[in-house]
């Protein structure tokens, strides 16, 4: 049996490592201000064992970025985000790096997120963006099913592997934050 070791958390550890307030944007205010800190993390986890870096991508959404005035483009943030993972990957030959895609609007609200054809739409660009610097991607913190749907229909054809990670209720972990079973996945 092989066991691949993904990283640990990204955004929050780099808040953590920068000593910076924690705001809607973070873990991409942190890779503008403090973009060492990235590579950083990721060369940290990578020698303790970890061979999935997890490009810092969650939040690189036009939906988020637009919402808190960012005006950094989108591409250049994706392209920050696996500049610091590619590097560190260029040291440890067996990694691998995953374009994250996190939810749209916001984590852990499932409400939140348009229906799965509109998400889909939405997400076609940022799929775009993570496909020169991916080796896979992980679709993450979906909670519910048509969260999950749209982010997968912008993935499918693309010819990457998709990995997905749901985030389940705190009372039953075998219900999504919505209140959907598992098993609808």
């Amino acid at each position: 049996m092989k066991v691949l070791l993904l990283d640990g958390g990204v955004g929050q550890e780099l808040v953590n490592r920068s000593g910076d307030s924690p705001t809607p944007l973070w873990s991409t205010r942190v890779m503008i201000d403090h973009p060492d800190l990235v590579a950083e993390l990721h060369r940290d986890y990578a020698r303790a064992g970890a061979r999935v870096m997890t490009a810092n991508t969650y939040a690189v959404l036009p939906d988020r970025l637009e919402r808190m005035g960012c005006e950094e483009p989108l591409g250049v943030l994706q392209k920050a985000a696996f500049g610091a993972a590619r590097s560190v990957r260029d040291e440890f030959p067996d990694a691998l790096v995953a374009g994250s895609i996190g939810p749209l609007r916001a984590s852990y609200q499932p409400d939140l997120c348009p229906p799965p054809d509109r998400a889909a739409e939405e997400y076609r660009e940022v799929v775009a963006g993570l496909l020169e610097g991916s080796d896979l991607i992980l679709v993450e913190t979906m909670s519910s099913v048509g969260m999950a749907d749209g982010a997968l229909r912008a993935t499918l054809g693309r010819g990457l592997p998709v990995w997905l990670g749901v985030s389940v209720s705190d009372d039953d972990g075998a219900r999504l934050r919505s209140g959907e079973h598992v098993s609808e996945l």
